[in-house]
């Protein structure tokens, strides 16, 4: 918990006490669903609150906005994003049924108002949402024609509407086919080595 108020130090009793209580219940719930690697329970906060939060480094989204994050697992990056943000709309969407019933029972636990959890593939959802979010469910090119559709045509905020999407490693042939796509490497808001080949990829997708 240290690790996010290090970066995060002006959080509300509120979202300290929901940031506190998210290693309690991840770890109950991974002993009955397996929905965060055994070797990454112990560094959750690190590998998946924190990499999560990446996102807020690089945009603030705006009260009355929402999200979608596609493929979310159980409930990563939306779920601390959900918690940052309480006036911002999440709508966390997987295809595995477990998966998204840890999500609906994390929220309930943390009295999260501000999450929608719908077992569905992302392709079949009718949304509309100012950013699709994820964490490498998938490459840029399948990503892009999966949520392309989603994304709305006002933009509200200081990046364009689009995808911020958490990936690792050489971005540079993924990526090739996306020269508006802007690379946001988490080192250089995270200090931790975990960070160092990480980033947010933002790539602005035009209404159609």
């Amino acid at each position: 918990m240290d690790i996010i108020l290090k970066y995060f130090p002006d959080l509300s009793d509120e979202q300290l006490r929901q940031f506190e209580l998210l290693s309690v219940l991840y770890k109950d719930w991974n002993l009955k669903i397996n929905v965060v690697s055994r070797k990454d329970i112990d560094e959750l906060y690190l590998r998946h609150v924190l990499h999560s939060l990446g996102i807020a480094k690089v945009l603030s989204f705006h009260p009355g906005s929402k999200l979608l994050d596609a493929g979310s697992g159980g409930g990563f990056p939306g779920i601390p994003l959900a918690i940052l943000f309480p006036d911002t709309h999440f709508h966390l969407v997987d295809s595995i049924g477990k998966k998204i019933r840890v999500v609906k029972e994390v929220s309930v636990g943390l009295g999260l108002n501000n999450i929608q959890a719908t077992n569905a593939r992302v392709e079949t959802d009718k949304g509309q949402y100012d950013f699709i979010i994820s964490r490498a469910v998938a490459q840029m090119e399948t990503f892009v024609h999966w949520t392309r559709y989603h994304v709305t045509k006002k933009s509200l905020h200081e990046l364009k509407n689009g995808i911020l999407y958490l990936k690792g490693g050489d971005l540079r042939e993924e990526l090739s086919k996306f020269p508006n796509a802007t690379v946001y490497p988490l080192a250089n808001y995270f200090e931790e080595d975990f960070f160092e080949t990480k980033s947010v990829v933002h790539l602005p997708l035009k209404f159609k």
